[in-house]
């Protein structure tokens, strides 16, 4: 058995096929004057070749997947269009005399290295977004064979070092059981294609796995654990035959409670909402029974780009969610880069502690023309749906005052326009800061809600950096100061008659969902594809009965204990 990351749920049983890719092995040259302009030519050739390739390609991913895995192909069509990376190529040819494959490795190489240097996990995949183009470029320059997956005769599970999202758009769904590479992560674009296409894939399983499997192999993929096993069995293949049956029945009675309410079984009801990064994240949305967004992160509109979005690019965003769900609620964070998420055309200084530095909403109060900007969008957008205003990385009652002084001001100006905007829309703020969850009884007399941001407030609270893998055993969602503090927040919200969300991956955490409802919490969002999950729980116990869980989980003294006894009552929870 080897063990990688689990980046599509499912078990897939079947024979190997090993995708290799073509010999693109050239000899790197010097060439004279004379021949650059003809180097120019053929890589201009290969660039159009390659635009031809991909528009190709991102017809069929919109007609089997969706716009928004099409979507892939369109940032892939842009990198092309990209004159920092073009231009890059051509004066690397004109100025060094270089052949043009060796000019584009070069360049693309610098790129890579630019990106995958980038603490943002985000960043970092956008790393390989620019290695699949130069390889597809590479490929057309070597007029090499491309390998397509669109006409396999057989079921299979494909097993490659990678499968960039060109490749992963070629699939064809009814022979491609399941998927296993060598690299790639849950956040990849190739992992985000194969829950689209809902393939059952294993990534990350290490730079060995080629060489112990060979076509024809028997194999069993195992994306439930992560696990793959090579030619196992008879005992193996009837344990994971069940369990396959198992999943793929829990599955379609998962199915059918996404459109019934969050209601326990006395009749108390929640929202459970979604976790958005773009428009295009509705329809999943919607899919999986989602009431609503919880957090629209509009960081993402401002990435993959070389200047800010406009007023009208971020009005037309923000006016197609609202549209999305109609009445439905819509939290819409404003602008969270810093920390982790970095933006190459805004000069941020480089800093010792960048978690704890000029971030989120420290940087929109710094810049309130950057702050107007996205506010101005965000309030004419209301006028189409239920959306609500919500501020990032608040730490003081002085800090979302002059938030609020802001958007006042964007209200008048707009009213002075004779702009039309929801007057009475919703504002409130994130509580991922200690200092706020502390204070949370003076905030809450200044907002309409709160959302909880867990992935913040337990590196916070902890002191736990949660991107270094050293240390990370102690980032700990169960730590009783965690809870306690979220048990906190909530009270204060109530108290003020305020109602109280959660946005972080706790949220949708079906261990820790009693947990939240016996703390009261209103609203839980998450990604769409655990909606029905924490439905389920929800529905299968009684307000009373969660406080009770609630109360003794707050008894215990370690992250173990809670954990070993919050997964004892989900199972008793989820078999009855």
């Amino acid at each position: 058995m080897i063990k990688g990351i689990a980046a599509s749920p499912g078990v897939a049983i079947g024979k190997v096929f090993k995708l290799n890719q073509p010999d693109l092995s050239y000899e790197k040259v010097k060439i004279s004057q004379d021949e650059t302009e003809a180097e120019k030519k053929r890589f201009q050739e290969a660039v159009a070749k390659s635009k031809e390739q991909l528009e190709e390609i991102k017809e069929k991913a919109a007609q089997e997947m969706g716009d928004e895995e099409a979507e892939i192909f369109q940032a892939h069509l842009l990198l092309l269009d990209d004159p920092e990376l073009i231009k890059a190529v051509e004066e690397k040819i004109t100025n060094e005399l270089v052949n043009a494959e060796g000019s584009l490795d070069e360049v693309v190489d610098s790129f890579v290295e630019m990106f995958s240097a980038l603490d943002d996990e985000y960043m970092q995949e956008r790393a390989a977004d620019i290695k699949d183009i130069g390889t597809r470029i590479l490929k057309n320059l070597l007029d090499a064979e491309v390998s397509s997956l669109a006409n396999l005769d057989e079921p299979i599970i494909l097993i490659a070092e990678d499968l960039t999202p060109s490749d992963t758009a070629q699939i064809n769904k009814e022979q491609v059981l399941g998927f296993v590479t060598e690299i790639g992560g849950r956040t990849s674009h190739t992992a985000i294609m194969a829950r689209s296409l809902e393939i059952p894939a294993v990534v990350g399983l290490g730079s060995s796995l080629l060489k112990e499997v060979d076509s024809g192999d028997r194999v069993i993929v195992d994306a439930l654990e992560g696990n793959l096993i090579i030619n196992p069995t008879s005992k193996e293949l009837a344990e994971y035959q069940a369990k396959q049956e198992e999943y793929l029945a829990r599955k379609e009675r998962l199915n059918e409670l996404k459109d019934l309410p969050a209601e326990t079984k006395d009749g108390h009801r929640i929202e459970i909402v979604a976790n958005i990064g773009t428009p295009k994240d509705v329809d999943g949305v919607l899919r999986n029974g989602g009431e609503g967004v919880g957090l629209y992160r509009t960081e993402f509109l401002y990435m993959d780009r070389s200047n800010l979005p406009t007023e009208e690019e971020q009005f037309q965003a923000y006016k197609r969610v609202a549209e999305g769900f109609n009445s439905n609620p819509v939290v819409i964070r404003t602008l969270d880069i810093g920390g982790d998420k970095e933006l190459s055309y805004l000069d941020l200084p480089d800093e010792m502690n960048p978690f704890l530095g000029y971030r989120a909403i420290r940087i929109c109060l710094d810049r309130p023309d950057i702050f107007k900007i996205q506010l101005r969008a965000i309030l004419r957008a209301s006028v189409y749906g239920n959306l609500k205003i919500m501020y990032p990385m608040i730490s003081s009652i002085e800090e979302l005052r002059v938030a609020n002084e802001v958007l006042a001001e964007v209200k008048a100006d707009l009213q002075s326009e004779g702009v039309k905007f929801d007057r009475d829309i919703e504002v409130g703020m994130m509580i991922e800061v200690p200092s706020a969850a502390m204070t949370a009884d003076i905030l809450a007399k200044e907002v309409d809600f709160f959302s909880i941001g867990t992935n913040d407030l337990i590196q916070y609270t902890t002191a736990v950096d949660r991107m270094n893998e050293n240390i990370s055993d102690l980032y700990k969602p169960f730590h009783p100061a965690v809870l306690r503090l979220i048990k906190r927040v909530i009270d204060a919200g109530h108290r003020e008659d305020r109602w109280v969300g959660m946005c972080g991956e706790m949220a949708g955490d079906i261990r820790l969902a009693p947990v939240l409802l016996g703390f009261g919490l209103d609203e839980f969002s998450m990604s769409a594809i655990v909606i029905p999950e924490v439905k389920e729980i929800i529905r299968s116990l009684t307000l009373t009965q969660a406080k009770e869980l609630a109360e003794d989980v707050l008894r215990l003294e370690t992250a173990d204990e809670i954990i070993n006894y919050l997964e004892d009552k989900v199972t008793d929870l989820k078999n009855k």
